[in-house]
């Protein structure tokens, strides 16, 4: 069978299709056909060998992989052979808070991701996809979809008529605003496309801003929040964008912090303790928090938003894609 794998080092240069032995399951363990996966920032991170000396080369990377089980280890009841599952993007974070050794089991970093025609994954760390979803739109769900969820619902406690401020049009900020929606809540969206803006509002978004013609944008939501501020902050940029969004965010509100896309910056950590601000650090979730998502996105009949679809030859230009910020929403391989 076929993998992907960064070889003698990262880089896209580095970056070989390769044949391997096909995986054959023990106790325990699942082989799944994968059928699609999806990229993530983070993978743009590890190609550039960005994770430091924890992640090694040979290594097949992705987190974010869908398919078909192929056959089981003894002992294995969770799924069967034929079963349409997803990975959890930590393999051992089942439920439960996170600690070291579930952060040890990251796929496409501590181990071999999902960027393969075939793989072996521990039975306990899959979940079954929503039936209504094509292999290629449950791809984009373990990384950013469980990660949005984690932020407005089990960090932030969600309610209907609240207020979420959304960053840009990636995979975890439209999940947010799909999720937002779902519950009744009201949200504001930035980004530095006014074509973005436009589809953004196709969405759902209730208002937006374009942050390069307006780069104090933390006015224009308070005006929207009726001069409080926003409930909750998803926070995709970091650094470059955190102080702009503490001014933006409530006395007591939430921020879930999440990325780090907008670089360096410098931010003034008075605002948060003066407005009691609850700042949260979300880095994916657990196996019981994917399958309460899923559970929702199949009552809703919601659909994740595909960019664009890669065939399996074309995973550099898929990175390459990815890399230039032109995407809208996830951008898929199918297998």
């Amino acid at each position: 069978m076929k993998a992907w794998r960064f070889v003698q080092g990262f880089g896209p240069e580095n970056l070989e299709c390769v044949e391997l032995p096909s995986p054959k399951p023990g106790p325990g363990h699942a082989v799944v056909r994968v059928r699609a996966c999806s990229l993530n920032y983070r993978d743009l991170v590890v190609a550039k060998g960005g994770y430091g000396r924890a992640v090694k080369v040979p290594l097949t990377p992705l987190s974010d992989g869908v398919g078909e089980v192929l056959a089981v280890g003894a002992g294995v009841t969770r799924v069967q052979v034929g079963d349409r599952v997803a990975a959890t993007f930590m393999q051992g974070w089942l439920e439960g808070p996170p600690d070291d050794a579930k952060a040890a089991t990251a796929l496409g970093g501590a181990l071999d991701g999902m960027l393969a025609e075939e793989v072996l994954l521990d039975a306990a760390g899959l979940v079954r996809i929503p039936g209504h979803l094509s292999f290629e739109e449950a791809s984009t769900l373990p990384c950013a979809a469980v990660t949005a969820w984690h932020s407005l619902f089990e960090s932030g406690g969600l309610k209907p008529g609240q207020t979420v401020l959304v960053q840009g049009s990636g995979g975890v900020s439209t999940f947010a605003l799909q999720f937002a929606k779902m519950a009744g809540a009201r949200v504001f969206a930035t980004s530095g496309s006014d074509a973005k803006l436009a589809r953004l509002r196709s969405m759902g978004a209730d208002a937006m801003v374009n942050y390069r013609t307006s780069p104090d944008w933390d006015k224009a939501a308070r005006d929207f929040s009726g001069g409080a501020g926003v409930d909750h902050v998803i926070e995709v940029g970091g650094a470059g964008t955190l102080p702009t969004s503490l001014k933006a965010v409530k006395r007591g509100g939430h921020i879930a912090l999440i990325g780090v896309l907008s670089g360096s910056g410098e931010c003034d950590p008075r605002l948060i303790f003066l407005k009691q601000v609850r700042m949260q650090g979300i880095y994916v979730g657990s196996r019981r928090m994917f399958e309460d998502m899923n559970r929702a996105i199949e009552a809703a009949g919601m659909r994740p938003v595909v960019d664009r679809v890669f065939g399996f030859a074309e995973v550099p230009a898929a990175y390459s894609y990815l890399e230039s910020g032109a995407h809208f929403g996830k951008v898929v391989i199918r297998v």
